[in-house]
C-alpha cells in the first residue's frame, strides 16, 4: 500500500466535481456504463469520499447512502447504509486505494450510526469486497448491463 495519497470526504464543490469524474472515466469510458444512468438523484444527499495523489490528481472515489436513500436499495433498514459508485483510476489500481475508500466510507457510516453497509458489487470484484470482509447474498443480477451480487459488511 502506498502513502502517497489522501482519501478524505467530498464537501468541496471542487471535490465533487473531481469524483463525478472519475466515475466518467471509470464507469463510462471504461466500463460502457451510460452517462444518463451514472448519476443519479441520490448523489446529491450521499457523502462523497475522494482519493488524492500528492499532487492533487483524483485517483478514485466512492459514496455512501444513508437514511431513506439507503433504505431504498437494501431492503428497507434504516440502520444500514449503501456503498457504491466506488471507482479507481486505471494508473491508481493496486495500490490500496478502493481499500482505503472503503475505510473511509465504513467510518462515514460509524459516524451516522449506522450498524452494517450494503454494497452491489460488480461480481469481478467479489474477491476484493471478500478480502474486506463482506459477506456475498442473493443471487446475481445484472444492473448496467454488468453482473452484480449484494454483499453486506457488518460494522
Amino acid at each position: 500500500m502506498s502513502a502517497a495519497f489522501v482519501v478524505r470526504v467530498a464537501e468541496e464543490s471542487a471535490d465533487r466535481e473531481a469524483c463525478f469524474a472519475v466515475r466518467k472515466e471509470v464507469f463510462v469510458a471504461e466500463q460502457g456504463v451510460p452517462e444518463d444512468i451514472e448519476y443519479d438523484a441520490y448523489d446529491a444527499g450521499a457523502v462523497h469520499v475522494l482519493a488524492v495523489a500528492q499532487d492533487g490528481t483524483p485517483l478514485g472515489t466512492g459514496r455512501l447512502l444513508h437514511g431513506e436513500a439507503a433504505a431504498a436499495k437494501n431492503g428497507g433498514d434504516p440502520a444500514v447504509g449503501s456503498l457504491g459508485r466506488l471507482a479507481v483510476t486505471r494508473r491508481a489500481r493496486g495500490l490500496g486505494v478502493g481499500a482505503a475508500l472503503v475505510r473511509a466510507i465504513e467510518e462515514a457510516a460509524r459516524d451516522r450510526g449506522l450498524t452494517a453497509v450494503d454494497l452491489h458489487a460488480q461480481t469481478h470484484a467479489l474477491g476484493f469486497y471478500e478480502r474486506l470482509d463482506y459477506e456475498a447474498y442473493g443471487p446475481e443480477f445484472p444492473d448496467a448491463g454488468i453482473p452484480h451480487r449484494a454483499m453486506r459488511r457488518v460494522l
